[in-house]
């Protein structure tokens, strides 16, 4: 693939640099990430959900943090000590991860649940009043009535 650069936009652009920076990213050969397994869902106008598997672990093992256009979800697995027993097969993943999500502007987390074994974040897409579509209504011309033709009579 041929790696195209930006910088003679950079240039003569200004605030543009997040977009060339992505456009970057998506050209880099990406590493094969495929643990945990997601869902990215639309729920709604306005409204996403982004569904983790990750069996094995709880609230206190995860976190997310939202900063700068990107949702960083990571796990961390405690050791298991206080079981006491020998593994003899050990299937479950126990690895750590951390999974990166690029957010569009005005999208914010608005929730995170786990229920069984899945974790769930509700995201909001918050458009201003100020950048929202608006209709603007296109007036008429008002009609003149029609003016006479005024004249005067002279008698002679």
């Amino acid at each position: 693939m041929r790696h195209v650069d930006f910088s003679p936009l950079y240039r003569s652009t200004v605030g543009f640099d997040r977009l060339f920076t992505m456009l970057d990213s998506l050209a880099q050969p990406e590493q094969a990430q495929t643990y945990p397994p997601y869902n990215i869902e639309r729920t709604g106008e306005n409204t996403y959900r982004i569904t983790m598997a990750v069996a094995g672990f709880d609230e206190t093992e995860l976190s997310i943090e939202a900063h700068a256009h990107v949702l960083s979800v990571k796990g961390e697995k405690n050791e298991d000590t206080a079981e006491g027993g020998e593994f003899l097969y050990r299937g479950i993943a126990k690895r750590a991860f951390e999974r990166r999500f690029q957010l569009a502007d005005h999208v914010e987390v608005t929730a995170a649940s786990l229920k069984n074994g899945l974790l769930h974040i509700d995201l909001l897409r918050n458009i201003p009043e100020a950048m929202k579509p608006r209709k603007i209504a296109i007036a008429a011309e008002p009609v003149e009535a029609p003016k006479a033709i005024e004249a005067q009579v002279v008698n002679r």
